[in-house]
């Protein structure tokens, strides 16, 4: 298997490079369906059904086994969306430097992308019936919170045993096997518009009410338990002699662990019940959208056969925790033994440094195709 993947290590980075050069922001609804088009007729030649789920507003979404799989136990995810805008592949494409590879979505998570479909060129080239035990989940708005693939996710992973999330491994190769769950909430508020030098009395400033909300919301970090609640973004009024009629606050909230859930709803609900400024109006909306992915012994019990077969071919394989979400914690959620960072190597992710380690194609490739192998046994 290491020979094959290392033979096709050169096709390999000629896909990723198509793949890198196509504009796919998770608003670029065109550039997504591009990508799933051409990994789609990728897994067709390799005798793998894909379902197209059409999606109005979002890039379509791949559901994607082998047509001999019969109730397969691993569920893969993978995103094909980036949070970069359209103009991006234009101005910085796709390139090669020493041992890493460059490109807006590189490795978040464009390399994965390449590493699915030859870990299961692998396995079929190897003559191991494993790549009939997965289903794929190729969706395209995990980077705006998977609006429109969650419950699809979520439909796809009941009753599967293992679920192999395909974000990168962290710059020192480590997986995934905590991250924290995450909130998303929007605060509107409602005033009253005066001129704020001929009749100030006659306003009602939501600038103001909104001024003392961000001082309460702040109030509810306790970093020591991994609660954060950061007030990120902000807007409103119409000209700075006028009394504000209106204004926003953008809210990411971030815990630790499940039972940190509810607790910080009903605080934020409680903060938003009232006001301190007379005659304006206060509206929460949004939701805890993803619940931490905690480390438990089923995730422990797949950390070992990942680490297995890393001894057996040569990596290290070593986890962490990490601030950041991603679909992993729909899985983890749902009692599944759920491991992230199962993609290459690389880091810099969202920005113009973003690189993919290019030895890492290949060896990660092989990790992955074993380890399905391996929960097959």
């Amino acid at each position: 298997m290491k020979e094959y993947l290392q033979n096709n290590q050169t096709n390999m980075l000629e896909l990723l490079e198509k793949l890198v050069n196509i504009d796919s922001g998770s608003t670029s609804k065109e550039g997504i369906d591009q990508i799933g088009s051409i990994l789609s007729k990728e897994y067709r030649s390799i005798g793998f059904s894909v379902q197209v789920l059409e999606e109005e507003k979002y890039g379509n979404h791949l559901v994607i086994q082998h047509p001999l799989a019969k109730e397969p136990k691993i569920i893969i995810v993978a995103h094909m969306d980036t949070v970069f805008p359209n103009g991006t592949v234009q101005s910085r494409p796709f390139k090669v430097e020493g041992g890493r590879a460059y490109g807006p979505g590189v490795i978040d998570m464009k390399a994965s992308q390449v590493s699915i479909l030859y870990a299961m060129k692998a396995l079929i080239h190897a003559h191991s019936k494993a790549y009939q035990d997965v289903v794929l989940v190729l969706n395209s708005d995990e980077e705006i919170g998977s609006p429109s693939s969650k419950s699809l996710i979520e439909s796809k992973a009941k009753d599967k045993k293992y679920a192999l999330i395909m974000e990168p491994a962290r710059k020192d190769g480590s997986l995934v096997t905590a991250r924290r769950g995450k909130g998303k909430y929007t605060i509107n508020v409602r005033g009253r518009a005066a001129h704020s030098g001929i009749e100030p009395e006659k306003g009602r400033s939501a600038i103001e009410e909104l001024a003392h909300k961000v001082i309460q919301l702040h109030a509810l970090n306790d970093h020591s338990k991994g609660i954060s609640v950061n007030v990120g973004l902000i807007e409103g009024g119409s000209s700075v002699n006028t009394v504000s009629d209106s204004a926003v606050a953008h809210v990411d909230i971030r815990i630790t662990e499940r039972e940190q859930a509810i607790p910080i709803e009903r605080k934020l609900e409680k903060i938003c019940a009232s006001t301190d400024v007379k005659g304006t109006e206060v509206e929460l909306v949004g939701e805890m959208n993803r619940l931490p992915m905690e480390k438990t012994a089923r995730t422990e019990s797949l950390l070992h056969v990942i680490e297995k077969v890393g001894k057996q071919i040569g990596v290290v394989v070593k986890d962490t925790a990490t601030g950041g979400g991603s679909d992993a914690s729909f899985t983890a959620a749902m009692g599944i033994a759920t491991v992230d960072g199962m993609g290459p190597v690389g880091g810099n992710a969202h920005s113009e440094e973003e690189y993919l380690e290019i030895p890492s194609l290949t060896e990660r490739t092989e990790l992955l195709a074993k380890t399905i192998a391996a929960l097959g046994e």
